[in-house]
């Protein structure tokens, strides 16, 4: 199996609450795949993102990263594979600069120093902020603090990236950036989000996570166009799919 691949095969989670966050989760993600997770809130996105790091164990079924079963004993080798970007992305950046953030991971890895600032320079290069590498992370803006968080985790050099929310907050120009920088990776990528726009564009397939259950997985144009199943899901079409409000009232030209 390749190491790029992800499965999940009935996966379910309570927590200590009773609240049933996953039941029977199952899908696969390949080689090169960028898939959105989409749903209500409450439908289970950032639950089931949180298995897939093994911050959160199975307590019934599997989740497998590159044929890897995610348990306490393999976590190591799981989190050298699978690299997940946080909603708030200040909740992974704690040092005093980002190039400090960014070297952290590969120094935690017991790489010689070389080769930590040799990763540290191609992460930053890739986002596009090398000139930001001597500034503390507090002084950075939104869109600047998702490009260093994404930075963070490409110094380990996994071969899938997870995003929980990767435009949430950020202003119309950080929106477009972020996107493009994921248009640009070869990763697997899962992307559970709310903006379903960024997913019409970035994501050929989509899941659809309704009350802890995949309700559809498939071809995210044929997914958005289903209006009944966005409905039942508590979602809406993209805003690029949806006819112009203003159009509709404008009268006609005689």
């Amino acid at each position: 199996m390749s190491h790029h691949t992800l499965s999940v095969r009935d996966l379910r989670y309570t927590y200590p609450d009773g609240t049933e966050a996953l039941r029977g989760v199952s899908f696969e993600a390949t080689h090169g795949e960028a898939v959105a997770v989409v749903g209500a809130n409450g439908a289970g996105k950032s639950t089931l993102l949180l298995h897939l790091v093994g911050l959160l164990v199975p307590q019934q079924g599997e989740v497998r990263v590159g044929g890897i079963p995610v348990r306490k004993e393999t976590l190591d080798q799981v989190r050298r594979s699978v690299g997940m970007v946080f909603q708030d992305p200040d909740d992974q950046l704690f040092m005093p600069t980002v190039a400090e953030d960014v070297a952290f991971g590969p120094a935690n890895l017991g790489l010689p120093e070389e080769d930590v600032q040799a990763r540290v320079a191609a992460a930053l290069a890739a986002v596009g902020a090398v000139h930001l590498a001597a500034r503390p992370p507090y002084r950075l803006s939104g869109g600047e603090k998702r490009a260093v968080a994404l930075a963070t985790v490409l110094a380990m050099e996994p071969s899938m990236l997870v995003l929980d929310e990767p435009t949430s907050g950020l202003d119309p120009r950080a929106r477009r950036r972020v996107i493009g920088l994921l248009a640009g990776f070869s990763h697997t990528r899962l992307v559970a989000t709310h903006d379903l726009d960024m997913a019409a564009e970035l994501c050929p397939r989509t899941i659809v996570l309704h009350e802890g259950r995949v309700v559809a997985d498939r071809a995210t144009e044929e997914v958005f166009r289903d209006g009944d199943l966005l409905a039942a899901s508590g979602l809406e079409p993209p805003l690029g799919m949806q006819a112009c409000p203003v159009c509709r009232r404008r009268p006609s030209a005689t």
